[in-house]
């Protein structure tokens, strides 16, 4: 499976470690950057990371899991909310703000979100961990959920 992280200036300490943590469990990581604290803008960052995941997963339609395409996203601000408001605008594109384990999960089983954003300023690196974690382990589950999905997808178009 492939990770494909950028952050914004708030972020970078952030997107290392969490890169560290992707790593460690053997994943291929591609880091966009930045790679200093100097100020840039998330909405760059944003808009480069949702497209090349949208290349690279291939067949975005609602019947293929994510996880089949093996290349998610993350996402880092200092709220994590300017770069999912950013990262929702690209087709294709189901970006989560998750705070915790829960909201992480629920993104992957009933939402299948392919990129992850959590806020540098406001979530501490252990429940970073656990939102990494629970992403990990969780995949869509369609049935019920699928017909939602569709609706989001209708909108997409």
């Amino acid at each position: 499976m492939k990770y494909i992280i950028a952050t914004d200036h708030a972020g970078v300490d952030v997107k290392n470690y969490t890169k560290e943590l992707l790593k460690a469990k053997g994943y291929e990581v591609e880091d966009l950057g930045p790679y200093t604290s100097d100020r840039v803008d998330y909405p760059d960052f944003a808009e480069k990371l949702s497209r090349k995941v949208v290349e690279e997963g291939g067949d975005i339609s609602i019947e293929k899991d994510w996880r089949e395409s093996k290349v998610f996203g993350i996402l880092i601000c200092g709220t994590g909310i300017g770069m999912s408001i950013t990262a929702n605008k690209i087709r294709g594109v189901r970006a989560s703000l998750c705070h915790d384990a829960y909201t992480s999960q629920m993104a992957r089983e009933h939402n299948n979100s392919n990129i992850l954003c959590f806020g540098a300023r406001t979530t501490g690196f252990g429940t970073i961990e656990s939102i990494v974690n629970s992403w990990d382990n969780s995949s869509f589950q369609g049935g019920r959920h699928l017909d939602r999905v569709k609706k989001i997808d209708i909108l997409d178009r």
